[in-house]
């Protein structure tokens, strides 16, 4: 049943609670039923999957490969009710306790979860790159949306997921050009009878758990129904170049974490010397420039965690 985990035990407190509205609105006998169920002695365990652990000398692809086997093996959610509540906007470091959460509990996932499941167990494979994409498809008089982890290790691209469909989700490192990966999805998308409408191509994600960096999810926005092949193809080549360019040049100082003190601050500024601020201004939808957003990215130096 979804409402216990796969031990048999019943979830945390506030996952229980997100479920429980769910299960009242649908099943007004919800409660009995839980609890007949919850109750009874003879119902069959269910395997937990386990975490995969790897040691040193593991090649990245067969990490990957056993990374992708897990979110497997946890199943799609096809429940209708959402039991991990993400808000994109959350700093990394609260994503990566909700994934830690989500190990915990083995409850069903969908893409979303999988996409923030990936980087969590992706953290210490430091050659390899990870970023989200996203896809917005079109079928029947209906749109359609999915997100996957690119993965990028050495100059082949990847990615790692969960979809209802298998050609969706996990993509082997052995692409050439993150165009190939793209046209790969859309002929995957066209076998399913969806018309690829536009794609998201977020920048490369930090690798420290800690950060309170948050994903950039959509620095390239692509609308195929305003781009020509060869534009698309353009774009997504220019974004690749992107992702290496600011992987060259590094992120800066590092971002701040949980262990910095409140009273860390940056040195002095003289009067000549603007303070300078991380604008998305740069963000590319569908090959053209985009205004600077008036609205700059907030200083995170001051940041302080919520637990």
């Amino acid at each position: 049943p979804f409402f216990v985990n796969r031990g048999g035990l019943p979830v945390d407190e506030p996952t229980w609670e997100r479920m429980w509205r769910h299960v009242g609105r649908i099943h007004p006998e919800g409660e009995r039923v839980a609890q007949r169920i919850r109750g009874a002695a003879d119902l069959p365990k269910i395997p937990i999957p386990s975490v995969p652990a790897f040691q040193p000398s593991t090649p990245i692809p067969e990490r990957l490969e056993a990374v992708q086997r897990y979110i497997r093996e946890l199943q799609y959610n096809h429940t209708g009710t959402q039991f991990f509540e993400i808000k994109k906007s959350r700093p990394l470091t609260g994503l990566m306790d909700l994934a830690k959460e989500m190990t915990k509990e083995a409850l069903p996932i969908k893409c979303l979860e999988a996409v923030i499941l990936g980087i969590y167990l992706t953290n210490t494979m430091t050659p390899l790159d990870r970023f989200p994409i996203s896809f917005k498809t079109h079928f029947s008089g209906n749109y359609f949306r999915h997100i996957v982890l690119g993965v990028n290790f050495g100059g082949r691209y990847g990615a790692l997921g969960i979809s209802r469909r298998e050609e969706l989700m996990y993509k082997a490192p052995v692409f050439r050009t993150l165009s190939e990966l793209i046209f790969d999805f859309e002929e995957a998308y066209r076998r399913c009878w969806h018309t690829l409408k536009k794609v998201k191509l977020g920048h490369c994600v930090s690798h420290d758990p800690h950060s309170v960096e948050q994903i950039e999810w959509k620095h390239s926005i692509l609308d195929l129904d305003k781009l020509t092949r060869e534009d698309f193809r353009k774009e997504l080549e220019r974004h690749a170049r992107d992702m290496r360019l600011k992987i060259g040049k590094g992120t800066g100082p590092p971002s701040p974490t949980k262990d910095r003190k409140k009273d860390v601050s940056s040195p002095q500024r003289g009067q000549a010397s603007p303070h300078r601020r991380n604008s998305r201004g740069d963000r590319r939808p569908s090959g053209e420039k985009k205004p600077a957003d008036s609205k700059a990215m907030p200083d995170l130096n001051g940041y302080q965690i919520r637990v």
